[in-house]
């Protein structure tokens, strides 16, 4: 055994554990399992062909998702360290790397919050009879309804106006509006109550919040099922259109979805399988956490499904009542002679007698098809779409806060991991003095997370959250997962890795895990990130913007960013990888200093020429790796 080893032993021995396996697996399947589940998997279906789209989605899982989790949970569960730690470790070129990862789970972390935030208002506004969003306020002068809530709708006047109270433009910073801002203090002391004694407390919370999700999607499935046009989304869903796949967004979409859904090169997953005993099965515990994950996607995505396809057929039904009504007045019809059953045939009768006469009426065309392709993710389905159909559901309240619940449940499950991407590496790295307990520093972490993330309770913030998670949580994490792969297969040496699993595991990895190491995934890696950064390059950025007096109002209003917006843009892609190029150079530097020096001071004596000094086996290991990689 080497020094470096021996002294391995001894971290290992001082490094927490987890208390059994479960917490461990919980926490996580509760970071890879988050709110994209709920509401971007859906959307990518809905839009990229139904079933159709699950054919790249699953070749990205086998191919590209489940590699890289099990080569990060299998790194971590080794080196016994934290994200910077273990690329330190590998090389010290590398330290870059694990730096990229904790700035990005640090970015990711301020936005993610505010949306927890965002869902904690709303959670406390459920308990309210009627629901707020369900009809338009009065004005100043009680005279009648808010003129912006009643050109749009109760649903979009309650978000955009009372949550967000939005700025008109990125530009019109606004004030800070204060029932966010308790929100977003909320949301972060419950974090920090969550990690206020690391692992152990993670451990204990995880039990509920990776769980209790679970559950809801349950009771929503079963609730879903039984309402009227919920077998209309589910074919929807399940109905493929095969020459989708043609479209090579599709595949894009599908790798990147998968990429992002497993949390992967955010340094949490390191963090926490570093916490494992060293003969944990890392490859099983991998499987285990992408499958789930793929599965709760799915199953995520039934129940959602269900639910558009409800708030289809009543956007349908009622597209037909006002048709019939005009119908019935215009033609002076007696009441329930036209219904929904017969209305295409009083429809093409009148229409065949009386075309000039129907063709004034300008009746509304009412496809079902149509209002199934109305898609939404993101913010828009959780706030806009599922409240809307809320509102026609019997016992509203019930439903509004179990749906809220259950995406707290799922944000709060995924900050643990991005905290824990920031707080492990630095606590690894010594960076805190001794007299600052654990507990006072992720209280100041926490402290300066919410005094930067209040950018994002202003008038502008839900622009600003946009662009942050448009950039920092893409193209970083591409570069960072592509560099893990590299240093761990390349610089570490397959050999060597292979040889660390058998200790874990008690088996080598297959020939399935090593060619996707050596090529595939690395390649699949390389051309998402060119094509990614190809399509942003052929499109102009811009933004939707809410804007009462847009001539087309209640529409968004497309706006293109500012110049002094896109450069942050260019700047929150580029700066988190930054690290990756300039502490490789700072090594080398550092290096080649050393080197000088060396050659320019007088010859002393070696004090290690001696057969007791153990040689480091690192370039051994890497020569036979060499020649095992050309046989």
């Amino acid at each position: 055994m080497s020094n470096q080893d021996t002294e391995g032993s001894k971290c290992v021995e001082e490094r927490p554990k987890w208390n059994n396996k479960a917490e461990y697996l919980l926490t996580c399947i509760g970071f890879a399992v988050g709110l994209g589940n709920v509401w971007r998997f859906p959307y990518l279906c809905q839009i990229y062909g139904g079933g159709a789209f699950l054919i790249p989605y699953f070749i990205a899982l086998v191919f590209q998702g489940l590699p890289l989790l099990y080569l990060e949970l299998a790194i971590g569960q080794r080196l016994r360290t934290g994200s910077i730690g273990v690329w330190n470790s590998i090389s010290p070129y590398l330290g870059g790397v694990g730096i990229a990862s904790l700035v990005v789970s640090f970015c990711v972390s301020l936005f993610y919050n505010t949306i927890v935030a965002w869902v904690l208002w709303y959670l406390f506004n459920s308990f309210q009879e009627p629901l707020p969003w369900s009809q338009c306020p009065l004005n100043i002068n009680n005279t009648g309804f808010e003129e912006e809530c009643v050109e749009s709708t109760p649903v979009n006047y309650f978000w955009y106006r009372e949550t967000l109270n939005i700025s008109p433009n990125i530009e019109t910073s606004g004030s800070l509006q204060w029932w966010l801002v308790v929100c977003l203090a909320t949301a972060w002391c419950i974090v920090y109550i969550c990690f206020i004694r690391g692992i152990e407390t993670i451990g204990k919370a995880v039990y509920v919040t990776a769980t209790f999700p679970y559950l809801v999607l349950t009771i929503f499935l079963v609730r879903a099922l039984i309402l009227p046009g919920a077998t209309d989304g589910l074919k929807h869903l399940f109905t493929p259109k095969w020459d989708i796949l043609l479209n090579p967004q599709v595949w894009l979409d599908a790798a990147t979805q998968i990429f992002f859904s497993l949390s992967l090169a955010f340094g949490g997953l390191i963090s926490f399988s570093s916490y494992n005993h060293q003969k944990n099965d890392c490859e099983r515990d991998a499987i285990v956490v992408g499958v789930i994950n793929s599965a709760t996607s799915i199953y995520a995505s039934i129940p959602i499904f269900a639910i558009l396809g409800f708030k289809a057929h009543t956007n349908f039904v009622t597209c037909l009542n006002d048709n019939i009504l005009a119908l019935t007045n215009d033609f002076e019809i007696s009441d329930m002679n036209i219904t929904i059953d017969n209305y295409d045939q009083w429809f093409d009768y009148l229409n065949t007698t009386h075309t000039e006469k129907v063709s004034n009426l300008h009746l509304k065309t009412c496809n079902m098809q149509d209002f199934l392709d109305q898609s939404a993710s993101g913010t828009g389905l959780a706030f806009i779409v599922f409240t809307e159909v809320v509102i026609s559901m019997p016992a509203s309240q019930v439903w509004a806060v179990l749906f809220f619940i259950m995406l707290f449940s799922l944000g709060l499950s995924s900050m643990f991991g991005n905290l824990e991407g920031v707080l492990s590496p630095i606590h690894d790295l010594k960076l805190i003095p001794e007299w600052i307990p654990r507990e006072l520093f992720t209280a100041i972490i926490c402290t300066v997370s919410f005094l930067v993330a209040l950018i994002f309770t202003m008038g502008s913030g839900n622009y600003w959250l946009e662009i942050f998670n448009g950039y920092v949580g893409s193209v970083p994490l591409l570069i960072i997962a592509f560099f893990e792969t590299i240093a761990v297969v390349y610089v570490y040496g397959i050999r060597r890795f292979s040889d660390d699993l058998e200790f874990m595991t008690g088996r080598r990895p297959n020939i399935f895990w090593k060619v996707c190491w050596l090529v595939i995934s690395p390649l699949m890696l390389l051309v998402v990130l060119v094509a990614y950064v190809a399509v942003q390059i052929q499109t102009n950025p811009t933004y939707p913007a809410w804007n009462p007096k847009y001539e087309k109002f209640p529409n968004t209003e497309v706006q293109p960013y500012p110049d002094w917006v896109f450069a942050i843009c260019v700047l929150l892609s580029s700066v988190p990888v930054m690290s990756i190029p300039m502490v490789a150079i700072y090594r080398l530097i550092c290096r080649l200093a050393g080197r000088r020096s060396t050659s320019s001071s007088p010859e002393l004596p070696n004090l290690y020429d001696n057969e007791g000094y153990i040689v480091d086996t690192k370039t051994q290991s890497d020569a036979q790796f060499t020649r095992w990689f050309l046989l």
